[in-house]
């Protein structure tokens, strides 16, 4: 079966905080979405969840940039994620899903896989 992909709008630019995150609802769970204005891109999604705590906090970790790379800060343990690749930077084994996200209007959207969505629902 070819899998077929949709944008699912997750909120709109009015709730997105520059430099921060915030965390929305979706079908795989809770996701992270972050707005760093002065970069391009600007927008970024990620797993909400903090794979060393097992926490749903990153939406509410700090941002930066570590030698170019966009990054949030585990308000927990502190750990540093790219935005980019979900990658850990102090133990790269270790990773948070991340999701292709767009602007729509002033809608944000992350991309969903339909064949995950049906199989859900068999």
């Amino acid at each position: 079966m070819k899998a077929r992909t949709r944008w699912d709008a997750v909120c709109t630019v009015d709730d997105l905080v520059p430099e921060s995150g915030i965390a929305v609802w979706t079908e795989d769970g809770p996701v992270a979405v972050f707005y760093l204005p002065h970069r391009l891109p600007a927008l970024f999604a990620i797993s909400h969840r903090d794979p060393f705590s097992g926490a749903n906090v990153l939406a509410r970790g700090i941002t930066g940039d570590l030698k170019g790379e966009p990054v949030v800060a585990s308000p927990l343990y502190k750990q540093h994620f790219s935005l980019r690749t979900g990658v850990c930077l102090e133990a790269d084994s270790v990773r948070v899903k991340t999701y292709p996200v767009l602007l729509d209007g002033d809608q944000i959207r992350l991309k969903v896989s339909e064949t995950r969505k049906q199989a859900a629902a068999a």
